[in-house]
């Protein structure tokens, strides 16, 4: 196995970094990677502590620094020691800058401001932790999304992750013979959509659940055509209705989420080319 050094160096907290990293990294089998972290750094003092800890332990540096002194202290130090140093953002800064006709600003840790989108993330999680599993449903209208779905197809996860992201998501849970909410059928603001899974998969998440919390697994639950026609049911209800369906038995949240957020974005098209704002 493959043993690297990653010096992660940022002005900021080094969030962007890591997450570069870890992308990357996911694309090399057999790779040992032991990342340090160097956030906060700003100025050259701090820079000549770093490479003190970076000499004893070379490997690759990236960083995100847009101070230029600081820049170019790391850089020559790097040179000085033979390691690539890497400063990941600037081929996007570069293209953009070349794109909008203007300049970066040069502000470090600027994404990190609390300006409306941070306010906006935070009123959506707030609202998306109210609405899970059904509750809150006389208030489901305000939603930009709300997911529905039978047990154990990612439906609280994947909202926690879209509120991130900003959108006030509200979750409802599809139960045999238990009607859904009235205010399901009443909307007129969000995006409506359903999940959907294999049985074979939710019969093993759900068996594993169960198994976790010392629970029998000779239940209705669990069992293979209970399941089958739970789903089966959950389909035709979102057939009937119009609403889109995404089957996340191989998807990811994060895939599952991009799913949804284009469905949104053809939503909104569609209403902006016909100028109906109303529709689920």
């Amino acid at each position: 196995m493959s043993r690297l050094h990653l010096h992660l160096v940022s002005d900021s907290t080094g969030e962007t970094l890591e997450s570069v990293a870890k992308a990357c990294l996911a694309q090399f089998e057999g790779v040992q990677a032991v990342r340090h972290f160097w956030p906060m750094i700003r100025s050259e003092r701090q820079i000549d502590r770093v490479m003190e800890e970076i000499g004893q332990r070379p490997g690759l540096v990236l960083f995100t620094l847009v101070n230029p002194v600081a820049r170019d202290r790391l850089q020559s130090r790097c040179l000085q020691l033979g390691l690539p140093a890497i400063s990941v953002l600037d081929p996007v800064l570069q293209a953009l800058s070349q794109a909008l006709g203007q300049p970066a600003r040069g502000m470090p840790g600027r994404q990190h401001l609390m300006d409306a989108a941070y306010f906006k993330r935070i009123e959506a999680m707030h609202f998306t932790m109210a609405h899970d599993d059904g509750q809150s449903a006389e208030t489901l209208n305000e939603a930009d999304i709300v997911l529905l779905g039978v047990s154990r197809t990612s439906k609280t996860p994947t909202s926690i992750y879209l509120a991130n992201r900003g959108y006030k998501t509200a979750n409802v849970p599809v139960v045999p013979g238990i009607p859904l909410p009235p205010q399901v059928f009443q909307l007129t603001r969000p995006l409506v959509v359903g999940l959907t899974t294999s049985t074979e998969r939710l019969v093993q998440i759900r068996r594993n659940r169960l198994l976790t919390f010392n629970q029998p697994i000779d239940s209705d639950y669990v069992r293979e055509d209970e399941v089958a026609s739970e789903i089966t049911h959950a389909r035709r209800l979102f057939t009937q209705h119009g609403w889109p369906v995404i089957d996340v038995t191989r998807r990811s949240i994060e895939e599952t989420a991009a799913a949804i957020l284009n469905y949104l974005v053809q939503r909104q098209e569609a209403q902006n080319g016909n100028g109906n704002g109303n529709g689920s």
